[in-house]
């Protein structure tokens, strides 16, 4: 008697468990623009990078790291300046803007160039919004360099990690990529710290759809298909659209078809 009620509890505990491995990490975030090394892969820009290609937002490793990968065990292809990562032409004053699939309540994100903190935004603790933007001074800095981008979360000891490659004038570059910096005090004072602006997460306004032109406010489930720029996208993950979540700046939430 005991053992016939013993199996059917032992055979639940194993469906449980086998459901708990198949379901997908929590999607977090990452810089959408200028395009992160994250951002490139996930579009097909950059080949040869591995898990990140359907994984651009989940980069996280504990606080403190000054790699691409933030030293953690996975995406190491982040880290390999070998593939001559896309540079994206900038000015001296840089908006970068973070995509945000989990709004973790935040600490701070800082901005590195060569190991050398150049700003930092406090949020003491509030939640984002689904996207969140910086302007970044780069200090007069030219040529072609990479920046880091940290988002630090409040309340654990994990931080999210972005690499943007950036070109500023056609002069060379003034240090080496974080990929390859020891890491830096973080004491280093910031040379621009504006209060960061926020996007409100909006309404559902329509049920899941297939088909038709990607608009924000509508409500998209896996697998709906729409049309932008003349392309096709399928929807990797349900959410509600917003202005900035366009699909090509969004491949953790699109599949260009």
């Amino acid at each position: 008697m005991r053992r016939s009620i013993l199996t059917p509890v032992l055979s639940t505990l194993a469906v449980v468990a086998s459901m708990l491995v198949a379901t997908p990490a929590h999607a977090h975030g990452y810089v959408s623009s200028p395009a992160s090394r994250q951002a490139l892969c996930a579009q097909g820009k950059v080949t040869g990078c591995g898990d990140i290609v359907w994984e651009p937002q989940s980069v996280e490793a504990p606080k403190g790291s000054m790699q691409c990968n933030g030293g953690g065990s996975r995406f190491a292809e982040l880290n390999d300046n070998s593939k001559n990562w896309p540079a994206t032409q900038v000015t001296d004053n840089v908006t970068f803007t973070w995509v945000l699939t989990a709004r973790h309540r935040t600490s701070t994100w800082e901005y590195f160039v060569g190991g050398t903190r150049i700003a930092v935004f406090d949020d003491g603790g509030a939640q984002p919004g689904a996207t969140m933007t910086h302007n970044v001074n780069l200090g007069g800095r030219t040529g072609r360099f990479t920046v880091l981008a940290r988002w630090n979360v409040y309340d654990t000891i994990n931080a999210f990690y972005s690499c943007v490659d950036v070109q500023v004038g056609t002069g060379p570059s003034p240090s080496p990529s974080p990929s390859a910096s020891p890491s830096p005090s973080p004491s280093a004072s910031p040379s621009a710290s504006p209060s960061p602006s926020r996007s409100a997460t909006p309404s559902p306004s329509t049920s899941p759809t297939t088909g038709g032109t990607w608009a924000a406010g509508t409500t998209y489930a896996v697998g709906a298909t729409v049309t932008y720029g003349g392309l096709t996208y399928r929807c990797r993950q349900g959410h509600t659209a917003i202005a900035g979540w366009e699909p090509p700046n969004v491949p953790a939430l699109w599949q260009l078809v």
